[in-house]
């Protein structure tokens, strides 16, 4: 859907600011509501949504567990069986 936000995880991502977290809520909230823009009587309900999509990503991103993040050192001194 939203071609142009990238993705915040690891290991696609290294670090994530606050900033890029934001630019994807409004990149995402601009894509939903069709506005690049909102009029002015809209502007409050478009703020809203970016803050909400912002902390949910925040949430989510702080959240998830990504499986092989952390690669293991091989073992070293085995022995071949």
């Amino acid at each position: 859907m939203c071609r142009s936000i990238r993705t915040l995880r690891p290991p696609y991502a290294e670090s994530v600011s606050e900033a890029d977290i934001r630019a994807a809520a409004l990149q995402y909230v601009r894509k939903v509501s069709g506005f690049q823009r909102p009029a002015a009587h809209n502007s409050a309900a478009f703020e809203r949504a970016v803050e909400a999509v912002t902390a949910a990503t925040t949430e989510l991103l702080g959240s998830l567990t990504v499986r092989g993040a952390h690669r293991r050192e091989p073992a070293s001194g085995r022995e071949a069986e």
